[in-house]
């Protein structure tokens, strides 16, 4: 099977990092002896509160959460720790004019700021060009992608490593700024491994913003709905959902409900809610984060489009949901009000955490990632590794459909699903390609 979508090339060279603390927000150098952890942290307040304001203007909501503190989050990340035996670190990502700024929490010690001297207007236009790259590569052996993953990787993480490696970092959560809050980060690469080969990863718009009290999810049950067919618009047939929806709850053995075409409404999502207690609910149909605004970013719905302004409207809050899952959306590249959907989805949807894609993969794609998430969310203590484990099964070839079945090889027996017959007609499919795996981002508390 090959893909052929167009997409430009624009490589950049390889730019050395340095140490040298340079305290943001546009107020003046302070000279390295007399940088403090205390300077570090209250820029990290700052960066936190911003974003904070920032998503909750775009979202429309009116957060009045108290300011983090270097206390507050080594406790949250030392408590998650203890109870799920994965040991994370945040990391704040911000794009100045003329240096890219990395600040490090880590569960103990003082927070760790690197500068590295790269111009704003290079990093994004090289994450843009990744990103384009992943999504649209040219062939399913397009590897030219892996340059610019290699420069951002040194941008990024390579500053960072000998840190994490020292403290048995398992567990990534970025706080981007913007213009990056939609870059596939699973794909960085560091010249042999892909940046999800070594850790789990998550996307936080703030952690003001997160709710990061941890929840074991294991034996929750779930609302899966979803359509294959869209008579009432113009979007492409899903023929691989009602599959999906059946491994969700019967192969994969999770408690709960399925829901297919016109029964999947926003009336029923709210019935089946007030009836049941579901904590996880998956969406399995179109939804675009566009350039407009979030009165424009939809979820389509069997009868309708409901806006992402309208998420509120769903009560996804009131019992709380654990985990939404988008499984079959897009999002515009390199637009902020576009991002900030995105990134704020958790936020907007009042849930915990959210699952969806960076770009629209193919149903035969997804169907291969929801059927190992599951089963992977099934045992892994946190929702981030659960993604991680999904990931690693289709880039190593564990995952993928081969002579009209979906293959999965990542439990301890193989799995072989007849597959529907529009998805067996276009043959074997290799999903090792991070076309198919890197767009899938969690958001929210990666707990």
């Amino acid at each position: 099977m090959k893909e052929t979508p167009d997409t430009s090339s624009n490589p950049k060279e390889p730019l050395e990092s340095s140490e040298k603390p340079i305290i943001p927000l546009n107020t003046p150098t302070i000279p390295t002896d007399q940088i403090g952890s205390s300077s570090i942290i209250s820029s990290l307040a700052q960066i936190d509160t911003f974003r904070g304001i920032e998503f909750s203007n775009y979202l429309g909501s009116n957060s009045k959460k108290p300011p983090i503190t270097d206390q507050s989050i080594r406790k949250t990340l030392n408590e998650i720790y203890k109870l799920t035996a994965y040991k994370s670190a945040i990391v704040y990502v911000s794009s100045q004019s003329n240096q890219l700024e990395l600040r490090l929490i880590l569960p103990n010690g003082q927070p760790i700021f690197k500068s590295i001297p790269v111009s704003r207007e290079t990093v994004l236009k090289t994450a843009r060009t990744f990103s384009n790259q992943i999504r649209s590569p040219q062939n399913l052996e397009d590897t030219q992608y892996k340059e610019n993953g290699r420069q951002l990787y040194k941008w990024l993480i390579a500053p960072l490593e000998s840190q994490l490696e020292a403290e048995g970092i398992n567990t990534l959560v970025f706080s981007m700024d913007t213009g990056l809050r939609t870059l596939p980060l699973a794909a960085l690469y560091d010249g042999k491994k892909f940046l999800v080969e070594r850790y789990s990863l998550g996307l936080i718009p703030s952690l003001s913003l997160t709710d990061t009290r941890y929840v074991n999810i294991k034996n929750s049950k779930v609302l899966a709905m979803g359509a294959s067919t869209f008579p009432n618009s113009n979007q492409q047939p899903l023929p691989a959902v009602p599959m999906e929806l059946d491994l969700i709850i019967n192969q994969n053995n999770w408690q709960g409900k399925s829901f297919l075409n016109e029964n999947f409404t926003v009336n029923n999502l709210t019935s089946q809610r007030h009836q049941h207690q579901f904590s996880i609910v998956h969406l399995a149909t179109h939804g675009e984060f566009q350039t407009a605004g979030s009165d424009q970013s939809y979820i389509q719905f069997w009868d309708q489009k409901l806006r992402l302004n309208q998420l509120r409207n769903l009560k996804l809050n009131q019992p709380p949901v654990e985990l939404l899952v988008l499984s079959a959306c897009t999002t515009a590249v390199g637009d902020e009000k576009a991002e900030l959907g995105f990134a704020g989805l958790a936020v907007q949807a009042g849930v915990k955490s959210a699952l969806a894609s960076l770009w629209y993969v193919s149903d035969a794609g997804t169907l291969g990632l929801m059927n190992t998430f599951y089963q992977a969310l099934s045992t892994s203590p946190i929702k981030a590794e659960a993604l991680r484990q999904a990931q690693l099964g289709m880039l190593q070839g564990k995952v993928r459909l081969e002579q009209g079945y979906l293959i999965n090889e990542t439990g301890t027996n193989t799995a072989k699903i007849p597959l529907p017959p529009e998805i067996a007609s276009r043959g074997n499919v290799n999903l090792s390609h991070p076309f198919y795996w890197a767009g899938f981002t969690l958001i929210g508390s990666p707990w």
